[in-house]
């Protein structure tokens, strides 16, 4: 005997659903995903990287937006960390469909979906030009970019210049991990050989 699946739901199902419920979810393009609260680090690094970005952006035609405001990435709907959109929005707008960068700050429970589902939405969404994701464990971040028909990775670490030359800034990452204090190193760890 096997159990019914369930049918997908579409996007326009899924905005007019999610528009009526009391939380916020995201949604991989066939299912709701209930969006989980965040630890001190995660909220005082998106506060440091809006406040930086915002006033980077400051008397510019783009606009930095936090995980209050959704996108739409390929067929999902995401609540990115942060995001810049840099053509005029529509009063209104609930949904923004032509990001520039996006940011995700990473987490034991999120990283894996960040780094593999979402970086592939990401990469398929035109409008997007650069998407970070940021540890929370070490200062470093990955980011992808597109060059031409390429989608190419590479790592920054430590106390290092974070460039967007989409919208015309760079930011540094210590400005970015200000007021996070990160784990002791592991007992020989790379880090902890190289604090001795």
């Amino acid at each position: 005997m096997s159990a019914a699946l369930k049918p997908y739901m579409t996007l326009n199902a899924f905005l007019d659903w999610e528009d009526r419920q009391p939380v916020k979810y995201e949604f991989d393009g066939f299912f709701p995903v209930a969006m989980v609260g965040v630890r001190h680090e995660h909220s005082v690094m998106q506060g440091n990287l809006l406040r930086h970005l915002g006033n980077g952006l400051a008397g510019k035609p783009c606009r930095a937006h936090g995980s209050d405001l959704k996108i739409q990435a390929w067929h999902a709907i995401r609540y990115p960390d942060a995001f810049v959109v840099c053509s005029p929005v529509p009063r209104g707008t609930t949904v923004i469909t032509d990001p520039v960068i996006v940011f995700e700050i990473l987490s034991d429970s999120t990283a894996e979906t960040d780094r593999i589902r979402k970086n592939e939405e990401y990469r398929n969404t035109p409008s997007i030009q650069r998407y970070v994701m940021l540890e929370q464990t070490s200062m470093a971040a990955t980011v992808f970019h597109r060059a031409g028909n390429d989608w190419t990775g590479h790592l920054i670490i430590g106390d290092t210049e974070l460039s967007l030359p989409e919208i015309g800034l760079t930011l540094r990452l210590a400005d970015i991990y200000d007021g996070v204090e990160f784990p002791p190193p592991e007992p020989g760890s790379d880090e902890d050989l190289a604090a001795r």
